[in-house]
């Protein structure tokens, strides 16, 4: 997939470098300024996403890949949460101490 990827970037970017050449021919030419211009835009823009083809994607999308770990991370901390049952050693500990509260009072009470 990656070197699919990365093939599918090297050949936006040959055909990003054409493009560009034929653009600031057209901005050369003074009728043809306004069109030279906008695909002078264009073919930034193709620049930016054949680069980002080419980029693993920690690089390429820095901000996405963080929420995506944090996600992931939030998910494993519930399941294990979930897993974990701190619900039975409070509830055990909770009956020991009751059950050791009741026999001092026994103990008061005599």
């Amino acid at each position: 997939m990656r070197i699919l990827r990365g093939l599918v970037g090297a050949v936006l970017w040959i055909v990003a470098a054409v493009l560009g050449l034929v653009s600031i021919v057209l901005c050369i030419t003074v009728i043809l300024l306004p069109i030279g211009l906008a695909l002078l835009s264009v073919t930034r823009r193709l620049f930016g996403m054949a680069v980002r083809l080419m980029l693993p994607p920690d690089v390429a999308h820095p901000v996405q890949q963080g929420r995506k770990q944090l996600k992931r991370k939030a998910h494993e901390t519930s399941k294990q949460a979930k897993r974990s049952k701190p619900g039975k050693a409070a509830a055990k500990a909770g009956r020991t101490a009751a059950k050791t509260g009741r026999k001092a009072q026994k103990r008061l009470k005599k």
